[in-house]
C-alpha cells in the first residue's frame, strides 16, 4: 500500500521533475538494496536543495514505516507507529495520507503483528494458486469441484501412495 502510494506520487511527479524520469526502483527498493549508482542517483536528487520534491518526502515516510519493525517493544513499537501515522496523515501528501489511513482501519491487526509475527504472504501465495486453478479450467460445473481441485493444489498431497494397499 505504501509502496504503491510512493509510486503514484512519483508518477504524478515525474510530469513537472524530469530528474525523476526512469527512477521508479529508486524509491520503491530499500536503500540497502540498491546498486552503486542508485544509491548516487538517490543522493543526488535527495541534496537538491531547491528541488522540494513530495517524492523523496514520501520514501522518507516509507522508509520509516519500515523502521517501525525493528522496535524491540510491544510499546515501541505502537508508539513509533503512532509517530509515524501523524507524520503519514500530516505529510501534505494526499496519496501517503490514503494510505496512513488504511493503516489506521487495521491498526489492531498491524499491532497484533508485533506478538504473532506472521504476515497474509502464505494466504496470498495460495490464492494465487487458486486463481490460477480457476482460470485454468475456466470455470468448474459445481462449487463441490471447485473446492476439490483447490484441496487437491494447496493440500500438498503426496499422489506416489494413491492406489497403493495400506
Amino acid at each position: 500500500i505504501i509502496n504503491a502510494a510512493v509510486d503514484n506520487v512519483r508518477k504524478a511527479e515525474v510530469k513537472e521533475q524530469y530528474l525523476l524520469r526512469g527512477q521508479k526502483y529508486l524509491f520503491l527498493k530499500n536503500r540497502e538494496n540498491l546498486t552503486e549508482s542508485q544509491l548516487k542517483a538517490l543522493k543526488t536528487i535527495e541534496s537538491m536543495p531547491r528541488i522540494n520534491l513530495k517524492t523523496v518526502k514520501a520514501y522518507h515516510i516509507r522508509e520509516n514505516f519500515q523502521e517501525i519493525y525493528k522496535e524491540e517493544t510491544r510499546e515501541g513499537f505502537e508508539r513509533a507507529l503512532k509517530k509515524w501515522y501523524f507524520w503519514a496523515t500530516h505529510s501534505r501528501i494526499e496519496e501517503i495520507r490514503k494510505a496512513a489511513i488504511m493503516v489506521k482501519r487495521h491498526w489492531s491487526g498491524v499491532l497484533r503483528w508485533y506478538v504473532s509475527r506472521i504476515n497474509n504472504g502464505i494466504l496470498e501465495g495460495l490464492n494465487s494458486l487458486v486463481q490460477a486453478a480457476k482460470a485454468k479450467a475456466r470455470g468448474y460445473r459445481t462449487f463441490k469441484n471447485l473446492k476439490t481441485i483447490i484441496y487437491m493444489i494447496t493440500g500438498k498431497l503426496d499422489y506416489a501412495k494413491v492406489g497403493l494397499p495400506t
